[in-house]
Protein backbone atom coordinates (compact mmCIF):
# COMPACT_ATOMS: atom_id res chain seq x y z
CA UNK A 1 0.00 0.00 0.00
CA UNK A 2 1.43 3.42 -0.75
CA UNK A 3 1.64 5.66 2.06
CA UNK A 4 0.58 9.60 1.86
CA UNK A 5 2.51 12.09 3.68
CA UNK A 6 1.46 15.32 3.97
CA UNK A 7 3.33 17.87 3.62
CA UNK A 8 3.70 20.74 6.63
CA UNK A 9 2.20 24.35 5.59
CA UNK A 10 4.19 26.88 5.04
CA UNK A 11 2.08 28.90 7.89
CA UNK A 12 1.92 25.42 10.29
CA UNK A 13 3.84 26.39 13.73
CA UNK A 14 5.17 29.72 12.13
CA UNK A 15 3.91 33.10 14.19
CA UNK A 16 2.71 35.75 11.73
CA UNK A 17 5.50 38.38 11.80
CA UNK A 18 4.33 42.43 12.05
CA UNK A 19 4.22 44.60 9.16
CA UNK A 20 7.15 46.29 8.56
CA UNK A 21 6.76 50.18 10.85
CA UNK A 22 4.31 48.71 13.62
CA UNK A 23 5.02 47.64 16.96
CA UNK A 24 4.30 43.96 17.81
CA UNK A 25 1.25 43.34 19.93
CA UNK A 26 1.57 42.20 23.68
CA UNK A 27 0.63 38.86 22.45
CA UNK A 28 3.79 38.85 20.38
CA UNK A 29 5.86 40.41 22.67
CA UNK A 30 8.42 38.22 24.57
CA UNK A 31 7.33 38.14 27.75
CA UNK A 32 10.23 41.12 29.42
CA UNK A 33 8.68 43.25 26.67
CA UNK A 34 5.13 42.50 27.07
CA UNK A 35 5.27 44.00 30.88
CA UNK A 36 2.68 47.03 31.60
CA UNK A 37 4.08 50.80 31.71
CA UNK A 38 6.08 51.96 34.89
CA UNK A 39 2.99 53.75 36.81
CA UNK A 40 3.81 57.88 36.79
CA UNK A 41 5.89 59.29 39.44
CA UNK A 42 3.70 60.35 42.33
CA UNK A 43 3.23 64.69 42.44
CA UNK A 44 5.28 66.71 45.01
CA UNK A 45 3.26 66.76 48.30
CA UNK A 46 1.73 70.51 48.36
CA UNK A 47 0.55 72.45 51.30
CA UNK A 48 -2.16 70.35 52.53
CA UNK A 49 0.63 67.22 53.01
CA UNK A 50 2.70 68.72 55.38
CA UNK A 51 2.73 68.97 59.22
CA UNK A 52 -0.28 71.16 60.54
CA UNK A 53 -1.37 71.68 56.22
CA UNK A 54 -2.79 74.52 55.49
CA UNK A 55 -3.66 76.09 58.90
CA UNK A 56 0.27 75.63 60.11
CA UNK A 57 1.39 77.37 56.57
CA UNK A 58 -0.91 80.24 56.77
CA UNK A 59 0.62 80.89 60.47
CA UNK A 60 3.72 80.66 59.08
CA UNK A 61 3.69 83.31 56.27
CA UNK A 62 1.35 85.49 58.39
CA UNK A 63 4.61 85.43 61.40
CA UNK A 64 6.58 87.15 58.71
CA UNK A 65 4.95 90.13 57.13
CA UNK A 66 4.89 93.16 58.39
CA UNK A 67 1.74 94.95 56.73
CA UNK A 68 -2.00 92.46 56.21
CA UNK A 69 -1.67 90.52 53.59
CA UNK A 70 -5.28 89.58 51.72
CA UNK A 71 -6.70 86.28 51.29
CA UNK A 72 -6.57 86.13 48.05
CA UNK A 73 -2.58 86.13 47.40
CA UNK A 74 -2.06 83.73 50.70
CA UNK A 75 -4.58 81.43 48.17
CA UNK A 76 -2.11 82.72 45.17
CA UNK A 77 0.95 81.54 47.45
CA UNK A 78 -0.45 78.56 48.58
CA UNK A 79 -1.84 77.44 45.46
CA UNK A 80 -5.43 76.64 46.87
CA UNK A 81 -8.69 77.60 46.47
CA UNK A 82 -9.30 80.80 48.48
CA UNK A 83 -12.47 79.61 49.87
CA UNK A 84 -10.06 77.41 51.67
CA UNK A 85 -8.02 79.87 53.08
CA UNK A 86 -11.10 81.86 54.49
CA UNK A 87 -12.38 78.67 55.90
CA UNK A 88 -8.73 78.20 57.19
CA UNK A 89 -8.27 81.80 58.68
CA UNK A 90 -11.72 81.97 60.34
CA UNK A 91 -10.56 78.71 62.16
CA UNK A 92 -7.81 80.14 63.41
CA UNK A 93 -9.64 83.42 64.44
CA UNK A 94 -11.84 81.34 66.48
CA UNK A 95 -8.72 78.94 67.99
CA UNK A 96 -7.15 81.88 69.38
CA UNK A 97 -10.23 84.03 70.82
CA UNK A 98 -11.81 80.31 72.02
CA UNK A 99 -9.51 78.16 73.52
CA UNK A 100 -9.43 77.74 77.15
CA UNK A 101 -5.81 80.01 77.50
CA UNK A 102 -6.26 83.38 76.85
CA UNK A 103 -3.39 84.72 73.63
CA UNK A 104 -1.11 87.45 73.84
CA UNK A 105 -1.99 87.75 70.03
CA UNK A 106 -4.90 88.22 67.74
CA UNK A 107 -5.12 87.71 64.35
CA UNK A 108 -7.40 90.39 62.76
CA UNK A 109 -8.18 91.45 59.16
CA UNK A 110 -7.89 95.06 58.51
CA UNK A 111 -7.89 97.28 55.78
CA UNK A 112 -8.29 93.84 53.14
CA UNK A 113 -5.71 91.88 54.90
CA UNK A 114 -4.49 89.32 57.43
CA UNK A 115 -2.01 89.91 60.10
CA UNK A 116 -1.36 88.92 63.86
CA UNK A 117 -1.37 92.04 66.57
CA UNK A 118 -0.67 91.78 69.97
CA UNK A 119 -3.91 91.26 72.33
CA UNK A 120 -5.31 95.08 73.69
CA UNK A 121 -4.91 94.07 76.70
CA UNK A 122 -1.02 93.77 77.09
CA UNK A 123 -0.44 96.89 75.32
CA UNK A 124 1.36 98.29 78.61
CA UNK A 125 3.70 95.12 78.52
CA UNK A 126 4.23 95.25 74.60
CA UNK A 127 4.98 99.58 75.37
CA UNK A 128 7.27 98.51 78.30
CA UNK A 129 9.51 96.56 75.82
CA UNK A 130 9.65 98.36 72.82
CA UNK A 131 10.80 101.63 74.98
CA UNK A 132 13.23 99.82 76.39
CA UNK A 133 16.49 100.39 74.41
CA UNK A 134 18.25 97.90 76.90
CA UNK A 135 15.86 95.02 76.04
CA UNK A 136 14.54 95.78 72.28
CA UNK A 137 17.31 96.98 69.85
CA UNK A 138 16.83 98.65 66.58
CA UNK A 139 16.50 96.32 63.51
CA UNK A 140 18.93 97.21 60.72
CA UNK A 141 16.31 98.31 58.77
CA UNK A 142 15.31 101.15 61.44
CA UNK A 143 18.95 101.75 61.99
CA UNK A 144 19.00 102.44 57.93
CA UNK A 145 15.57 104.45 58.14
CA UNK A 146 16.86 106.32 61.19
CA UNK A 147 19.73 107.21 59.35
CA UNK A 148 18.25 108.78 56.52
CA UNK A 149 15.87 110.70 58.54
CA UNK A 150 18.85 112.37 60.43
CA UNK A 151 20.72 113.26 57.88
CA UNK A 152 17.79 114.43 55.07
CA UNK A 153 15.02 115.75 58.08
CA UNK A 154 13.01 117.35 57.78
CA UNK A 155 11.60 114.11 54.96
CA UNK A 156 9.16 112.38 54.37
CA UNK A 157 7.69 109.31 54.22
CA UNK A 158 7.81 108.51 50.74
CA UNK A 159 10.71 109.99 50.11
CA UNK A 160 12.68 107.93 52.77
CA UNK A 161 10.93 104.64 51.05
CA UNK A 162 12.65 105.88 47.83
CA UNK A 163 16.02 106.09 48.95
CA UNK A 164 16.13 102.77 51.05
CA UNK A 165 14.10 101.26 48.35
CA UNK A 166 11.80 99.86 50.25
CA UNK A 167 8.20 100.23 52.18
CA UNK A 168 9.18 101.76 55.59
CA UNK A 169 5.47 102.14 56.79
CA UNK A 170 6.26 100.19 59.98
CA UNK A 171 9.62 101.30 60.55
CA UNK A 172 8.71 105.04 60.95
CA UNK A 173 5.79 103.35 63.09
CA UNK A 174 8.17 101.75 65.27
CA UNK A 175 11.11 104.83 65.31
CA UNK A 176 7.65 107.07 66.35
CA UNK A 177 7.08 104.73 69.07
CA UNK A 178 9.90 104.93 70.74
CA UNK A 179 10.45 108.69 70.31
CA UNK A 180 13.64 108.66 68.53
CA UNK A 181 11.57 110.59 65.87
CA UNK A 182 8.90 113.12 66.02
CA UNK A 183 6.15 114.40 63.33
CA UNK A 184 7.26 117.91 61.53
CA UNK A 185 4.60 119.39 60.34
CA UNK A 186 4.01 118.53 56.30
CA UNK A 187 5.44 119.19 53.30
CA UNK A 188 4.65 122.49 51.55
CA UNK A 189 3.92 120.57 48.39
CA UNK A 190 2.43 117.29 48.48
CA UNK A 191 0.90 118.02 52.39
CA UNK A 192 2.75 114.76 53.47
CA UNK A 193 3.91 114.20 56.88
CA UNK A 194 7.94 115.39 57.52
CA UNK A 195 10.27 113.36 60.30
CA UNK A 196 12.59 114.64 62.16
CA UNK A 197 14.80 113.31 64.93
CA UNK A 198 13.66 113.99 68.07
CA UNK A 199 15.83 114.87 71.54
CA UNK A 200 15.29 111.90 73.00
CA UNK A 201 17.79 110.51 70.03
CA UNK A 202 20.25 113.33 70.74
CA UNK A 203 20.41 112.15 74.16
CA UNK A 204 20.82 108.18 73.45
CA UNK A 205 23.40 109.38 70.97
CA UNK A 206 25.16 111.37 73.40
CA UNK A 207 25.47 114.40 71.28
CA UNK A 208 24.50 118.10 72.18
CA UNK A 209 23.04 119.15 68.57
CA UNK A 210 22.54 117.42 64.92
CA UNK A 211 25.70 119.40 64.43
CA UNK A 212 27.74 116.92 65.81
CA UNK A 213 26.58 114.27 63.84
CA UNK A 214 29.55 112.24 62.15
CA UNK A 215 30.06 113.45 58.31
CA UNK A 216 27.81 111.35 56.26
CA UNK A 217 30.04 110.72 53.27
CA UNK A 218 33.41 108.79 54.46
CA UNK A 219 30.42 105.70 55.79
CA UNK A 220 28.56 105.88 52.61
CA UNK A 221 30.49 106.67 49.16
CA UNK A 222 27.68 106.56 47.00
CA UNK A 223 25.92 110.16 49.02
CA UNK A 224 25.68 111.05 45.74
CA UNK A 225 22.49 108.84 45.05
CA UNK A 226 21.06 110.45 48.00
CA UNK A 227 20.60 113.59 45.73
CA UNK A 228 19.55 111.95 43.02
CA UNK A 229 16.36 110.46 44.42
CA UNK A 230 15.94 113.54 46.36
CA UNK A 231 15.17 115.61 43.38
CA UNK A 232 13.36 113.19 41.55
CA UNK A 233 10.59 112.33 44.47
CA UNK A 234 9.97 116.19 44.55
Amino acid sequence: MTEFTTEPSETDGASTAAPPGERPTGEDLPADEGSAAEPAAPAAAGVLDAPGGLHAALEAILMVTETPIAAAQLATVLTVPEVEVAEALADLVADYTGGSRPRGFELREVAGGWRFYSAPAFAAAVDAFVLDGQTARLTQASLETLAVIAYRQPVARGRIAAIRGVNVDSVVRTLLTRGLIEEAGTDSESGAILYRTSSYFLERLGLRSLEDLPPLAPYLPDIDAFDDIDGATR
